[in-house]
């Protein structure tokens, strides 16, 4: 009798454990029903309040400006001007959003480069989902671009373009291409490159691949967090994120 009570007291305190997960995921799967999907199919999450609730249950979902989150941080954000492949410009302003996960994974990484004597350079980040249609629309191309039926790990705040600068210098360390160059000397492993350079791109994805980032198989830049199928799909425009 005295076992079967102590057993019912495990169970009932495992039980109670769970319970908070359970309510977290079930508020989560009631947040996702209010999602409209688009002429693809897709949940984006493009109303700012819904996107909110979402982040209250997932603080891992916010995306946070990585110019406050990372003081000092070097931003080149291209779409916010027509040195892209656009020639257009994608966004109204310069700033670099990811999902807190990312931003502190960053944090992490960047903190070993600078005792080596580098630091980031943030070519993108967070993007839009209407930004990545005009992307689609002047690139069609799925290894450079996401497409409008998958939209992008940039979308979800999972995704970085990023390259390595020299402390001592300020100025960009040599890779492969420039940024957005897209051809088989950009791919991940174009390997008839200067010794110097295969270092520098071997540098940049081990720093990344260590805080949980996986390199783009087409573009030596582009990193995607672990787990990003995870995070929702956003349409967020940056002013809102300002506010």
């Amino acid at each position: 009798m005295k076992q079967s009570m102590s057993y019912s007291v495990r169970l009932f305190a495992r039980l109670c454990a769970f319970l908070p997960l359970l309510f977290v995921l079930s508020s989560q799967e009631n947040i996702a029903q209010n999602i409209a999907k688009n002429k693809y199919g897709l949940p984006v999450v493009s109303d700012y309040h819904i996107y909110e609730q979402l982040c209250k249950k997932d603080s891992n979902f916010s995306l946070v400006d990585l110019e406050k989150y990372l003081p000092g941080i070097v931003l080149d954000i291209r779409y916010a001007t027509t040195n892209n492949v656009t020639r257009s410009k994608l966004y109204d302003a310069p700033h670099a959003f990811t999902s807190l996960s990312v931003a502190r994974a960053l944090k992490k990484a960047r903190a070993e480069l600078r005792e080596l004597g580098y630091d980031f350079k943030i070519f993108d980040a967070y993007r839009p989902y209407s930004a990545t249609l005009k992307l689609w629309n002047a690139v069609q191309d799925d290894r450079y671009a996401g497409t409008p039926e998958k939209g992008s790990r940039h979308n979800r705040g999972c995704a970085v373009d990023i390259t390595l600068i020299s402390l001592k210098t300020g100025k960009e360390i040599a890779m492969p291409t420039n940024f957005d160059t897209f051809s088989d000397k950009a791919h991940a492993n174009y390997k008839n490159l200067p010794p110097a350079v295969l270092k520098n791109r071997k540098l940049l994805r081990e720093e990344m691949e260590k805080v949980g980032f996986k390199e783009l198989s087409s573009e030596w830049w582009h990193f995607d967090f672990n787990g990003w199928k995870n995070y929702p799909l956003l349409d967020i425009p940056f002013e809102k994120l300002m506010q």
